[in-house]
């Protein structure tokens, strides 16, 4: 059984709880087990979260989740790409599966809300199939 680590950010958790939710429920489905769960202020913090989660023995994986909903400036697309690179390098650094299910950037509100099922099934889809796939070899 895939043991998995879910981090998610508190900003926005109208929408991120439920992306929550709706992944341990697929986790479940896919007959993995959440270890694990950690909660940080916003998806700029995610990596420091999955890092400690990725560090644990009874963690094979780490789904990542929370929504960039675009804003007046820029400042969410700073966000999504250091958030996101952060976590492609950790998952290479550590060798175990760090999948990324952070919507955005440049989404509306009502365009995360819509996403909250896709992204949190596809994160936690990635990273139990990434496991299972790679011990194969």
């Amino acid at each position: 059984m895939v043991k998995l680590g879910i981090c998610a950010s508190e900003f926005h958790w109208d929408i991120v709880g439920q992306m929550l939710e709706y992944a341990k429920m697929h986790a479940d489905f896919l007959e993995a087990e959440v270890v694990e769960e950690k909660v940080v202020p916003g998806s700029f913090e995610l990596p420091l979260a999955a890092q400690k989660l990725v560090n644990q023995d009874n963690v094979d994986a780490v789904v990542a989740l929370g929504a960039v909903i675009e804003g007046d400036t820029g400042h969410h697309e700073t966000v999504m790409q250091q958030a996101s690179r952060k976590i492609m390098d950790l998952s290479l650094e550590s060798g175990k599966p760090v999948s990324l299910g952070v919507s955005g950037p440049g989404e509306t509100r009502m365009e995360a809300e819509e996403r909250i099922d896709e992204y949190a099934r596809r994160a936690v889809e990635g990273a139990v199939k990434t496991v299972k796939r790679l011990s194969e070899e």
